[in-house]
């Protein structure tokens, strides 16, 4: 029995090696843990002292945004001066197509003290106006026809009324000044005489 009990103890003895012997990797590895969160937090602190301060970034966006508002006000700036260039020489292309017509009233005007012909005159008149109005057609400017039509006061100003009779009443009777419109934009209203 006593060699039993011996045997017992023995085997006690390696069992127990055996369970402390898997127990002393564990140890190893939790020394490797503790390495591992150390060399971490190394990197971190090398990741920390690489990253710029909050000043330095507060200074970086601010010079961005300087720069983006600066950025902007030139392009604000530019956008004005095009569109003020643009009111400018919108109306050029008119301008243009209008000198030919000054030039012939010129020579009219010029023609009719060299000339006694009134005939001739009301013809050289006739044709300059034409001329005219052939340019307001191509800038699709067009005359309103009021004459015999009904009053429309969103094209045309009563300066006037004139009792014409019961079949008139209400009616254009006269236009004293033309009026003009842009396609449907009315340029100048006319000026009629409407009937009562």
């Amino acid at each position: 029995m006593n060699k039993q009990t011996h045997d017992l103890e023995q085997d006690m003895n390696v069992e127990g090696q055996a369970t402390t012997a898997p127990e002393q990797p564990n140890a190893e590895t939790g020394s490797d843990k503790v390495a591992d969160e150390n060399a971490t937090n190394a990197t971190e602190a090398d990741n920390v002292s690489v990253e710029p301060s909050l000043e330095e970034q507060i200074a970086v966006w601010r010079d961005k945004y300087l720069r983006l508002q600066a950025e902007f006000d030139n392009f604000r700036k530019r956008t004005i001066k095009e569109k003020m260039e643009l009111v400018e020489r919108g109306c050029e292309g008119a301008w243009k197509s209008i000198l030919p017509i000054l030039d012939d009233m010129e020579r009219a005007v010029a023609a009719s003290t060299k000339s006694d012909d009134i005939e001739a005159l009301r013809k050289g008149e006739e044709l300059v106006m034409n001329k005219f109005e052939s340019v307001l057609q191509a800038a699709k400017i067009t005359a309103i026809d009021c004459v015999g039509q009904p009053f429309n006061e969103e094209e045309q100003e009563a300066v006037a009324r004139f009792a014409a009779g019961e079949d008139k009443r209400g009616l254009v009777i006269d236009c004293v000044q033309r009026g003009y419109k842009l396609g449907d934009h009315v340029l100048r209203y006319a000026k009629v005489v409407v009937g009562e």
